[in-house]
């Protein structure tokens, strides 16, 4: 079966809207995102318009801010600190990649924990390696809700996670592991990862390598989600051979339409979130 994430995003989305419009009423205020984006990459472009487009989709207000590659690294970093100390913007984003020269790891610590949205500071991976998550990184939270809509029960199944980045890698195998599943972590120096990938029940593909998942890596009837987003010959394809490995899998995403539409939507659900515990501070 095909796991369509523009049906459980929709669905999502649809909740959110409502949520948003109860967060509204009760606090005369809409959760704001602030994006900030530096240089013309298309692809990051798109992602911005993208988040932009669904906060308003949702009800929510957003602010973006465009810089030239050019631009002083001192000149974002003030903008971090203004947003920083706004009051009434809820969540921050650095859309990543940042151009060669900019110091990511510096520009990133500047999001107070609170507004870290996008889930990836130290604070808030901690926290997710100790079971007890504020903010869950974007991607791999939306992966756990396309396997909830599965019924299909996660304790103490074998998972195998392809790929190893803070951003996807990392983040997914705690979360399955704090779903009581069994957990391996396969990278480019993992020995016998074809062998590996075979024992998975549960097979998340994260690498970024286009097709490297085929029919012989997958278990039969295992439950099969490809993170991966590759461009071949003007295609979009997966980091799994989909049509070799779909009649093998129970369960799969394809690509595009399967994790990519989570990724935003789980964006909006951490905006709003941080915006409720904004208020909530603000009471206390």
């Amino acid at each position: 079966m095909l796991i369509y994430g523009k049906e459980v995003s929709a669905n999502t989305r649809a909740a959110l809207a409502e949520d948003v419009k109860g967060f509204v009423g009760k606090y005369g205020r809409k959760p704001c995102l602030a994006v900030i984006i530096v240089g013309e990459d298309p692809a990051s472009q798109t992602y911005v318009r993208n988040k932009i487009k669904g906060c308003a989709e949702v009800g929510m207000a957003s602010l973006s801010y465009e810089y030239g590659a050019d631009t002083p690294q001192s000149e974002i970093a003030a903008k971090l600190k203004e947003l920083a100390a706004d009051p009434y913007v809820d969540g921050i984003l650095v859309q990543l990649p940042l151009p060669a020269g900019f110091d990511e790891k510096y520009l990133l610590s500047l999001i107070p924990d609170s507004k870290d949205v996008d889930g990836f500071s130290p604070t808030n991976m901690g926290l997710l390696a100790m079971n007890a998550p504020r903010t869950i990184s974007c991607t791999p939270f939306g992966v756990m809700k396309l396997l909830a809509s599965t019924g299909q029960p996660l304790a103490g199944k074998r998972a195998v996670v392809i790929g190893r980045s803070n951003t996807v890698g990392k983040p997914m195998a705690m979360l399955l592991l704090n779903a009581d599943c069994t957990v391996t972590v396969c990278h480019s120096k993992t020995e016998n990862l074809a062998a590996i990938a075979r024992e998975a029940d549960i097979l998340v593909a994260a690498i970024g390598k286009p097709k490297f998942v085929t029919a012989d890596m997958v278990k039969e009837g295992a439950t099969v989600i490809d993170v991966g987003i590759n461009r071949v010959d003007g295609k979009l394809v997966g980091d799994v051979d989909f049509e070799n490995v779909k009649d093998k899998a129970a369960y799969i995403t394809p690509v595009p339409g399967g994790v990519g539409p989570m990724t935003i939507t789980m964006l909006l659900c951490n905006t709003l979130q941080a915006a409720e515990k904004a208020e909530e501070s603000a009471k206390a």
